[in-house]
């Protein structure tokens, strides 16, 4: 290109440029000084090259742009500038930056804003940052969306209303009125005749999970399988996920075995749905299945494990869960993963055991834990651990006053009343209820 005399020209130095990205960023920012007069066509071509292929030099894309603002009216950023660091705003730390970028996009580009890529990036960045009510106005003022959009604002929808797959304690219902609010607008879709993909029903299908709408979702699973979409590992594990919140463990089954192939997230959905509907042998024999298959545990995977063997008293099967963590897959269990091994022991009845582990922790013991413990202590009447589990939940919490009324029952049980006072007192002390 240098000896014809390409190297001149604005188009072949944006395709090195995008291409030399891949290989070497500071080959391409080398080639890139050496241009006399940069184009803001050459400053779109590196700053999304920066943000596709290097998302740890965010920071460099920045400086491109703002060397096109400082460059007074020699350059001006256009429509082409913006999607690409509005992408790169959805992330802490530069979600502030994405606030000054819209006032950019208000200023600079005529009319304010209104090309449909820079709308497009907008709602997204803001989707992202959890802002749904701008996200939707914005929504509005596309004419005609194609399917990106839409699933760019059902996706943001989705993303607010439903629950981790991992979640076993307990089903967040979420907030119901967003979880219509992707129905309402799947059928506004549909009436626009955009044909949905496998990610608009992955949205719609979650929500279907949060609300408990069966008929619905079974709906979803017949259009994927009417109209030729992929049953992938991601459409798999919101199907899977969907059954299991609405009570059709066979049909989750049957989906998961359906499935060509099946990741993680596939077997944690399968795994945490058996443990929540009480068949810890069933999810255990999940577990060995991922194992077998080769497929390595998550997180999640751990939890949703060690939460079967707690439902159904698999207690040495538990504890051999949580030492493969560290001596098969060398992965440092977290606070949540010793709960859930604390819990396992002091439902066992082991509660010497629990307190051991809670003492041997790397890190420091929340209330939860010894709130764990305090259940267990007190179903198995150990009076010594409740007293011990007490002591540390009133030193966390000192204004629970669900802590002191179990105290003050404790003393009341075995009749000490001058410590049944001395709580009350206690609490009158320090202003609690």
């Amino acid at each position: 290109m240098i000896t014809t005399g390409l190297a001149l020209h604005t188009y072949p130095l944006s395709r090195i440029l995008l291409s030399s990205s891949l290989l070497n960023l500071t080959y391409a920012h080398t080639i890139f000084d050496q241009i006399r007069n940069p184009t803001v066509f050459i400053f779109n071509t590196l700053i999304s090259s920066v943000i596709t292929n290097h998302g740890s030099h965010i920071h460099l894309a920045f400086s491109l742009y703002n060397r096109i603002i400082i460059s007074g009216d020699k350059l001006r950023p256009n429509c082409y500038t913006y999607p690409s660091l509005f992408k790169a705003c959805g992330s802490q730390p530069w979600v502030r930056y994405g606030l000054a970028l819209h006032t950019h996009v208000l200023k600079f580009l005529e009319p304010a804003g209104c090309d449909r890529f820079v709308q497009a990036s907008l709602l997204n960045f803001y989707a992202k940052c959890g802002k749904l009510g701008l996200a939707r106005h914005l929504f509005k003022l596309i004419d005609k969306p194609d399917l990106a959009t839409w699933n760019s604002i059902l996706t943001a929808y989705a993303r607010n209303t439903s629950t981790s797959t991992g979640c076993v304690r307990g089903i967040n219902t979420g907030d119901s009125s967003l979880s219509l609010g992707v129905l309402y607008l799947f059928n506004e879709m549909l009436n626009s005749l955009v044909r949905p993909n496998e990610i608009t029903l992955m949205a719609l299908i979650s929500v279907c999970a949060d609300l408990g709408a069966l008929c619905q979702g079974m709906w979803a699973h017949v259009y994927v399988i009417r109209h030729g979409l992929v049953l992938n590992c991601y459409v798999g594990t919101s199907l899977i996920n969907m059954y299991m919140k609405c009570g059709c463990l066979g049909l989750a089954y049957q989906t998961f075995e359906q499935l060509s192939q099946r990741d993680t997230s596939c077997y944690n959905a399968m795994i945490g749905g058996f443990a929540i509907h009480g068949y810890g042998s069933k999810a255990l024999e999940i577990y060995e299945k991922m194992r077998i298959e080769g497929l390595l545990p998550d997180n999640v995977t751990f939890n949703v494990s060690m939460f079967a063997c707690s439902s159904v008293g698999l207690v040495e099967q538990g504890c051999k869960v949580f030492d493969s963590m560290k001596e098969v897959y060398g992965i440092e269990p977290t606070l949540e993963h010793y709960w859930f091994l604390v819990d396992l022991l002091a439902r066992a009845g082991r509660l010497q055991e629990a307190e051991e582990k809670i003492k041997e922790m790397p890190m420091k013991p929340n209330a939860t834990l010894w709130r764990s413990l305090l259940a267990g202590a007190r179903i198995h009447g150990n009076v010594a651990i409740e007293k011990v589990a007490l002591k540390h939940l009133m030193e966390l919490e000192p204004e629970t006053s669900g802590n002191y009324v179990v105290l003050s029952k404790k003393y009341n049980r075995i009749n000490r009343w001058e410590n049944v006072n001395r709580v009350r007192k206690l609490m009158k002390d320090q202003n609690i209820d």
